[in-house]
């Protein structure tokens, strides 16, 4: 279920801002995306999602499973996105949030069972009519995480999810994100800032700063 990149660029008008980058992500890897703001490291999230401007030209190729997206649509990729900031529904209960993530095909006692083993990992048993305005910072960031990871995604893209985390908070929920991810047993891609964000030993590919800023 690796995710690959084959000489992957793309263009805004006439102005490079990926340019030929290739990366194979293994099932339970975290690679990790670096660079200066407008790099195109987001322009490059965008290309795998499918939410890509149209402004952009892409060029070379994504697969993932060893089949290539690029002719998928963005709601048939089966890509799973991990923002920095939280993004709950503040009119929903925290299983709400939840549910709000699968696939109307679960349905019933699958669907409240599939909330409560979430709820558990995220250490929040007994949570889920909790609003979400009442959970600390820590604890929306492992709500999100699951939510993110309900409807089984075959890649889960990480982006800058740590960076509005003070330090004690961050290396926490760092390690949940990376134990979640090898759990899974799915390739991750995480774009940061920070050095310190990098998973030991991973795969690190650094963007440089080419043409129009966009990310």
């Amino acid at each position: 279920m690796a995710l690959e990149l084959k000489q992957v660029s793309i263009r805004k008008g006439s102005d490079p801002v990926i340019d030929r980058v290739s990366l194979r992500i293994e099932n339970g890897e975290v690679a990790t995306v670096m660079g200066p703001s407008g790099c195109g490291k987001s322009t490059l999230l965008s290309a795998i999602t499918g939410s890509l401007d149209p402004v952009f030209t892409l060029s070379g190729d994504i697969l993932l499973a060893g089949n290539s997206i690029l002719e998928t649509d963005m709601s048939q990729r089966n890509v799973g996105i991990l923002f920095q900031d939280d993004l709950l529904f503040p009119h929903m209960d925290i299983a709400g949030n939840l549910a709000f993530a699968l696939p109307p095909s679960i349905t019933g006692y699958d669907r409240e069972k599939r909330v409560a083993k979430a709820l558990e990992t995220a250490g929040l048993k007994g949570f889920g009519k909790r609003d979400p305005a009442t959970l600390s910072g820590g604890q929306k960031a492992r709500v999100s995480l699951l939510r993110s990871l309900m409807a089984d995604p075959e890649a889960l893209l990480l982006d800058e999810p740590f960076s509005k985390l003070d330090q004690a908070l961050k290396a926490q929920i760092r390690s949940f994100v990376f134990q979640q991810v090898k759990a899974m047993n799915i390739p991750a891609l995480l774009v940061t800032h920070d050095p310190l964000d990098c998973p030991e030993n991973s795969q690190v590919l650094a963007l440089e700063l080419k043409g129009d800023p966009d990310a």
